[in-house]
């Protein structure tokens, strides 16, 4: 028998085949309580595209001419259909607005990032002369009340 399995060969699970049990399975997920980092509120906003600054001023017009219409689905493929017959003339207006706010996104993110890398050394600057101004409010109080207790 030379390509036939014997016995014990068959009865063997290929590892690649099985199935993980209740107990494997759960050692495999990700610990409870480590999710995705937070955000930083302070960090510039991406510049919207092209397309969406056309959007701004289309969602206007449409709500205006279709008061009823409450669904968002029917504004974004209305103004997706406009985009696709617009020429690239009519689209240029809405994408030097973007190159726009592209730029002036990327002066806010070097501003950001500058900001982040100084940050660090910035913050324990501040906190000494906070700690300094408080320890000196502490002392004209101090002597405030000295004052008080050596009239009376």
């Amino acid at each position: 028998m030379k390509g036939g399995k014997s016995k014990t060969e068959s009865k063997r699970a290929d590892p690649k085949l099985a199935v993980n049990k209740k107990g494997a399975a759960t050692k495999a997920r990700k610990p409870a309580g480590k999710g995705k980092a937070a955000k930083d509120p302070n960090k510039p906003k991406r510049p919207p595209s092209a397309f969406f600054v056309f959007m701004e001023e289309f969602r206007k017009v449409f709500n205006k001419e279709h008061p009823e219409n409450k669904a968002v689905s029917a504004v974004g493929k209305a103004a997706g259909a406009k985009w696709k017959t617009m020429s690239d003339a009519e689209k240029a207006p809405y994408v030097a607005k973007s190159e726009k706010r592209k730029v002036e996104y990327e002066k806010n993110m070097r501003a950001y990032n500058k900001k982040q890398a100084e940050g660090p050394t910035g913050g324990d600057e501040e906190e000494s002369e906070k700690s300094v101004s408080e320890v000196n409010d502490e002392d004209d109080d101090e002597e405030g009340s000295g004052e008080e207790e050596d009239d009376d």
